[in-house]
């Protein structure tokens, strides 16, 4: 006869084991312990670290008390720049790694095939775009938004890739079931019975990426790719505080904007419209009173 779940020994049954004080002990003092070597190993000097806040407040105080409002459209030109070079960057991504995200889920291709896939958008998700800029496109094509567009694109294609199969492996098997016995090839069956069960999860993943590749893209203008980034590098190079605050304030503000308009879009993509019915709408549809609405 099995215990009852209100009595006391089935709650002590099914109750996990607590964790071995000795093995809590060790991982702590490992912690510990690379946390002292990292501070050691990097030279983190003290007395430097505590001056840091006042430091920070003087660079503040010359950035942004006052910022020269006159340098505003400077700033916006390229904060566009690097809007577009973020927003072209996103098309290659998304567009590329559609195709390389489905052969890389082992639920619609082979094993073999979607491992090998697997392996090629980790290698590309592991060199980051900054790299990519200074060491193959900007030696390449040489300065300019194009070196940090290609950048952005292929960068975006590992981690998108790498989404979109997850979010493939995770679908209802019903659908693509339907489809084979309707008598469906392959190609068939991706478009009818996969694509529009991934679709909207896949739209909102691009338009996270497209937030990621804003802040990005403004990096990589430091290192000569376009951009906002290289207006805030000249400006900070000859020490024009107030025009580098502007230029900072103008990247915040866009930044938040982008990311509001992006994460409604998500929402929206992902909830479905709101199809809650107001009081006032059923009464001016008797109709829907008649149906039970």
């Amino acid at each position: 006869m099995t215990d009852h779940p209100s009595r006391p020994g089935s709650e002590a049954a099914g109750r996990p084991a607590a964790p071995r004080r000795r093995l809590a002990v060790f991982v702590t003092l490992v912690v510990v312990a690379v946390v002292a070597w990292s501070v050691l190993t990097i030279d983190v000097d003290a007395g430097r670290l505590m001056d840091l806040p006042a430091r920070l407040l003087t660079s503040l105080r010359l950035m942004f008390f006052p910022p020269d409002w006159a340098y505003t459209g400077r700033a916006v030109e390229g904060m566009i720049e690097s809007i577009q070079i973020a927003w072209i960057g996103t098309i290659i991504g998304a567009v590329l790694s559609l195709p390389l995200g489905f052969l890389g889920a082992k639920n619609v291709g082979s094993g073999t095939l979607a491992s090998v896939m697997r392996q090629i958008l980790n290698a590309i998700r592991a060199i980051p775009e900054l790299v990519l800029a200074v060491a193959v496109f900007i030696p390449i094509i040489g300065l300019g938004a194009f070196a940090g567009t290609m950048a952005i694109g292929i960068h975006s294609i590992g981690t998108l890739g790498k989404l979109t199969a997850e979010v493939v492996e995770g679908i209802d098997p019903g659908p693509v079931e339907a489809a084979r016995a309707a008598g469906a090839n392959q190609l068939q069956t991706m478009r009818w019975g996969v694509l529009p069960q991934v679709l909207p999860d896949v739209v909102a993943f691009w338009l996270y990426r497209f937030e990621i590749n804003i802040r990005a893209a403004a990096i990589l203008g430091i290192v000569g790719a376009g951009g906002v980034g290289a207006i805030l590098q000249n400006t900070l190079a000859f020490r024009r505080w107030d025009k580098a605050g502007m230029t900072v304030l103008v990247v915040i503000l866009a930044t938040i904007a982008i990311d509001y308009v992006s994460s409604a879009i998500r929402r929206r993509i992902i909830e479905g419209a709101d199809q809650r019915v107001t009081a006032a709408e059923v009464f001016e549809q008797p109709e829907m009173v008649e149906r039970g609405a």
